[in-house]
């Protein structure tokens, strides 16, 4: 039987404010365990929680980057459930008036086409605390620290049909909360995840089937992974004659599995109920023209700004706007050299290689974007080659030298174009290789142009690298032709 993937992601977003959701605890990362977590956060009697304005205009501005319906009246209710890492026994969230309505995405495929993915909704709501099983002996501590940090939970149609499409689209939304500044979108660090909904159908058929959740998957690869194993899973137990029940599991990486945690509770498992400590948020027009004036311009525009203004193909554009970091650091490249593909080139080629190999990102880039264009100006304007940029972009990663221009000086790799020069190495290489030359000589005319390589190659060398390769090549096929 021919099966079709059904996925649906619920992406949690922890917004980037200095304090929590409803209460003036800090949200940093990393302090101790529960020195962050205030009588508000932990709902002790008499307490009353005030809504972070921040908060809702970052969940606005999400609203607005992914063309959505943002309502005028939005409202926090409770959430009720019994677990060690929610003290107050209530998480308020958003179950019934949403601050974000119906949106769209548009995602990049392999294949450089589209699909618009549907957002159904986002709501704003706190999170709970976490629990940690390490170091216990047998018991489990519970670390308050992210209790009442501002969450925005997105939440997709089942509009992705394979784990590409899924990881396309939550690549998608980390690109658009990072350029709007309002998540720092750090995976490892929680900043951001995902529960991963999936379900199998037969191809053809309309009716959904029984969906299995994957909670909390927090990379791009384990989207990828916990889909494909779970469609898998799911498949094999309906043509062994099972049935998938509707329940929540976990992704285990190091087993690249998923496994059951509990069966999938419904809305009035939780008893929701609007938040009676809360008063509804009500947004004018006038606040959101105000929020959409100060919106960046975005991953989509940007990229069909590169592709069209620039010229860049679709993979380059789509690749250099997925990150704001990497954008702004290939327009600086850009605005330094003047050539968008030769700066699309060195950035995707030799910087993201060697960033890659250090496992550093762009922000901690050794050489800067101004270097950088430096570099390809240089070899634009004829100054050096491209094995001396090469040099000389390995001397700025090294810290050798403040400035392109320094380094090629100090080095001596100016380019060579002195045609009276090069011929003289020229004559000498072949006065030195009179087997080569007899070789070339008898060989067929097609083959003539592999073996020139061997006296361009003996050329280079004795310029130590800097005489100009285009002009090697035409001189010296010009003199080996004059021996026929």
């Amino acid at each position: 039987m021919q099966w079709e993937t059904v996925i649906g992601l619920e992406v949690h977003v922890q917004l980037a404010t200095r304090s929590k959701i409803f209460s003036g605890a800090s949200t940093a990362f990393g302090a101790e365990p529960n020195t962050q977590a205030c009588a508000v956060d932990l709902g002790l009697p008499g307490v009353l929680p005030v809504l972070n304005e921040q908060a809702v205009a970052m969940a606005v501005q999400f609203g607005l980057a992914v063309h959505a319906e943002i309502p005028e009246v939005s409202v926090f209710d409770r959430k009720n459930y019994f677990y060690p890492d929610l003290p107050k026994g209530y998480q308020t969230s958003q179950m019934y008036h949403p601050i974000v309505g119906a949106g769209e995405v548009e995602i990049t495929l392999d294949d450089d086409t589209t699909k618009r993915i549907r957002i159904h909704h986002a709501h704003l709501e706190e999170d709970a605390g976490k629990s940690l099983h390490e170091d216990f002996h047998g018991m489990t501590g519970i670390d308050l620290n992210r209790a009442g940090t501002p969450l925005l939970e997105i939440v997709s149609e089942p509009d992705m049909r394979n784990a590409k499409e899924a990881a396309a689209y939550l690549k998608a939304i980390h690109s658009i909360v990072t350029y709007l500044g309002i998540s720092d979108g750090n995976m490892a660090e929680g900043s951001m995840r995902c529960d991963v909904n999936v379900s199998v159908r037969p191809k053809g058929q309309e009716a959904f089937g029984t969906r299995a959740e994957i909670k909390n998957v927090n990379s791009f690869r384990f989207v990828e992974r916990a889909i494909a194993f779970e469609v898998e899973r799911q498949i094999e137990l309906i043509e062994d004659g099972g049935s998938v029940v509707q329940e929540t599991r976990l992704y285990d990486p190091e087993r690249d599995e998923t496994r059951s945690m509990r069966t999938k509770e419904e809305a009035n498992d939780y008893r929701y109920f609007p938040c009676p400590d809360l008063l509804p948020v009500v947004l004018d027009e006038a606040y959101l023209e105000h929020l959409r004036s100060q919106l960046p311009e975005l991953p989509a525009d940007k990229r069909a700004r590169f592709q069209d203004a620039l010229g860049l193909s679709a993979y380059d554009a789509s690749v250099l706007s997925a990150s704001r970091e990497m954008a702004e650091f290939f327009e600086e490249v850009h605005r330094v050299c003047g050539d968008a593909k030769q700066a699309a080139n060195w950035v995707q080629g030799e910087l993201s290689g060697a960033l890659n190999r250090e496992n550093l990102s762009i922000q901690n880039s050794p050489v800067s974007a101004q270097q950088l264009g430096e570099v390809v100006r240089r070899v634009l304007d004829g100054t050096i080659n491209g094995k001396a940029a090469k040099q000389v972009f390995q001397a700025l990663w090294n810290g050798q030298g403040g400035s392109a221009d320094a380094i090629i000086d100090a080095k001596g790799l100016k380019q060579v174009t002195d045609t009276g020069a090069i011929e003289g190495m020229i004559d000498q290489v072949i006065a030195e290789s009179p087997a080569q030359v007899a070789q070339y000589r008898d060989s067929e005319p097609e083959k003539r142009g592999k073996m020139i390589g061997y006296f361009v190659g003996q050329v280079m060398k004795a310029s130590r690298g800097t005489a100009n390769p285009q002009q090697v090549n035409d001189l010296l096929k010009t003199k080996l032709d004059a021996l026929l």
